[in-house]
């Protein structure tokens, strides 16, 4: 299986999620509202979730393997720098302040 699109749907700077990220497998499967988390040893992938009624949050969808969920979240988190890359740039070429963001 072959993670054949990536798409950063927003980024955000208010809290420690960083981004609301798509993907497409196979150029026909499509994963929604995967999210980028800053924690305290860096950014991590944290899969679609619903919560239940103990209060718990499990994933909708996930990876079965450890492999599969180690490309998924480098590629994810690949673009995810490159989209913010980009963002920052903008800013910067407008004369705006870049927000801070310890992923650097």
């Amino acid at each position: 299986m072959e993670i054949t699109g990536v798409v950063v749907r927003k980024l955000t700077f208010e809290n420690r999620m960083r981004a609301v990220v798509s993907i497409t497998l196979d150029d026909m499967f499509a994963v929604h509202d995967i999210k980028v988390i800053e924690g305290a040893n860096g950014l991590f992938v944290a899969m679609p979730s619903r919560k239940t009624m103990e209060g718990d949050y499990k994933d909708i969808v996930h990876p079965i393997n450890s492999e599969f969920r180690e490309k998924i979240s480098s590629v994810i988190i690949e673009k995810y720098k490159e989209e913010l890359a980009k963002y920052r740039a903008e800013l910067d070429s407008a004369g705006e302040a870049s927000p801070s963001d310890s992923e650097d």
